[in-house]
């Protein structure tokens, strides 16, 4: 098994230890069964993901967390993909649920990760109830708790 997960941040500090980052992005991407990754994961201001929303997804304005999955270039190839956390933004809604933003930037690790592994979830309420938000949210306890 090889996963090579790489965490940077765009400025400032992060609040949460990057092992406990790695921890969370590898536990996900056990939970897809994935045994040869290559993750990078980046934690950016506001202009950065708001370019990014903009410039691949179509969409103004900031948002939490946006993967990038990439096809293999051969069989057997690792999974590769890139993950983006909005720091200001996780922080801001951290605050509004009244977590921790470590927590929260765990949680967005998680998601974010799962995303590239291939899961996904519907919009609206039937998010919270999706096998994706149920399988994060399992992820994250088991590594807060494992890192308190």
């Amino acid at each position: 098994m090889r996963l090579r997960v790489d965490v940077s941040v765009e400025s400032g500090r992060l609040g949460v230890s990057r092992a406990v980052i790695e921890r969370a992005v590898r536990a996900a991407l056990r939970a897809g069964g994935i045994r040869d990754a290559v993750i990078s994961l980046a934690f950016v201001s506001n202009r950065t993901i708001a370019q990014l929303n903009r410039t691949h997804l179509g969409h103004r304005g900031v948002t939490d967390v946006i993967s990038f999955g990439y096809p293999p270039a051969a069989d057997p190839a690792p999974l590769v993909g890139d993950v983006y956390v909005g720091l200001e933004v996780a922080r801001a809604a951290a605050r509004a649920r009244g977590i921790s933003a470590r927590e929260e930037l765990v949680r967005l690790a998680v998601h974010g990760t799962l995303h590239v592994v291939g899961y996904d979830h519907p919009d609206g309420e039937a998010r919270t109830s999706s096998a994706m938000w149920r399988a994060q949210e399992r992820i994250v306890r088991r590594v807060l708790k494992a890192s308190a």
